[in-house]
């Protein structure tokens, strides 16, 4: 009888393991589809990329630098449509492409809008990146993130995507924002093609403070202060921006050549100093932004009497002008890349310590 209920016991104990193995399966294959129906929203990744995105749109210096944007744009637009009719002329060939002079009319006072963004959106892509590695050493937060364990690509990855991402949607919201206060007050909308060429300008844009972005990434991962990284960020931007054409200017006086020089000497002179200005990537930005928001720009380099005389003005179609700033496009493409190159290779190669 004893033995009976021994039997008994075991059987009913291997029966309740049984029971709570199944419960436990159970509850394993619905956590299972609950991952595979959100994977994309449980990956790590962009786990990142969300607490970065919310970082970045409430931190106060991006707020500040929003404000200041705006505040420009709407300077800029309140120029331009003001000044729109009297710039508009019948016998002009970029007659039916008035709704772009929204981005590039101004009478003085005023930069046009896409002078604007060439200025300032180095300096946001410089405030969104100079602290986006060295911040979490300093606040002892890399090695734990680094802990969890996280692949560190995935850490160098988000940090850039969160970024681009917000610099998008700030961009293509000021850019329609635009477009759609001059559609309210002119009451025409644009052509296809100009918001193609709209379109592209922003994209162009984003391309452009995506390079200081991966630079101010980079120096945030070269040195362990903030301080030094924003430091040296602004100071290649300053250089680039204000002392590089100084120098050009220098170097122009010294082998410009005599008034007795031929043809050919002055246009090869003239095509040098474009080229050493072409290093510059705002002035890569502003020739592309340039023949986009201008159809009538056909060339951006210096022309020979030969190749102007005859010509017919004109505008010219979307893929022409495209055909122009492909090789200023090519060249914010190449920086960007191996910026965020220089980036990636250095934060894998670096060394992570819990202090």
């Amino acid at each position: 009888m004893e033995r009976l209920f021994k039997l008994e016991g075991a059987v009913k104990t291997r029966l309740s393991s049984i029971s709570s193995l199944i419960d436990n399966y159970k509850t394993r294959s619905r956590v299972t589809a609950y991952r595979d129906k959100n994977d994309v929203a449980s990956h790590p990744f962009w786990v990142i990329v969300k607490k970065e995105i919310t970082d970045h749109v409430s931190s106060w210096r991006f707020i500040i630098l929003l404000s200041l944007i705006l505040l420009t744009c709407f300077g800029s637009l309140y120029t331009s449509i003001t000044n729109l009719e009297s710039s508009v002329k019948a016998d002009d060939p970029a007659y039916e492409f008035f709704f772009l002079r929204l981005f590039t009319i101004s009478d003085g006072t005023l930069p046009p809008f896409h002078l604007f963004i060439g200025f300032l959106g180095p300096l946001l892509g410089i405030s969104m990146g100079f602290d986006a590695i060295n911040s979490e050493q300093n606040n002892r937060t890399l090695s734990r993130v680094m802990a969890q364990p996280i692949h560190r690509d995935y850490l160098i990855n988000a940090k850039f995507t969160s970024s681009i991402i917000v610099i998008a949607i700030m961009f293509f919201a000021l850019g329609f924002l635009v477009m759609g206060l001059g559609l309210f007050i002119m009451g025409v909308p644009p052509s296809v093609e100009e918001f193609l060429r709209i379109t592209l300008f922003l994209v162009l844009s984003i391309l452009y403070v995506a390079f200081w972005l991966n630079l101010a990434i980079f120096f945030s991962i070269r040195f362990l202060q903030a301080a030094t990284s924003a430091l040296t960020s602004i100071a290649v931007w300053l250089f680039f921006t204000i002392f590089y054409p100084m120098l050009m200017n220098v170097i122009a006086r010294i082998i410009m050549p005599s008034q007795t020089a031929s043809n050919e000497e002055i246009l090869s002179f003239q095509e040098t100093m474009f080229n050493l200005l072409r290093i510059v990537p705002s002035q890569l930005y502003t020739d592309a932004t340039t023949s986009l928001l201008m159809p009538s720009i056909r060339s951006l380099g210096p022309l020979s009497m030969e190749q102007v005389y005859g010509t017919i003005p004109g505008v010219l179609p979307l893929g022409e002008s495209l055909l122009i700033v492909w090789p200023q496009l090519t060249g914010l493409i190449a920086a960007t890349i191996i910026c965020f190159a220089l980036s990636y290779y250095t934060f894998m190669r670096k060394e992570i310590r819990s202090k």
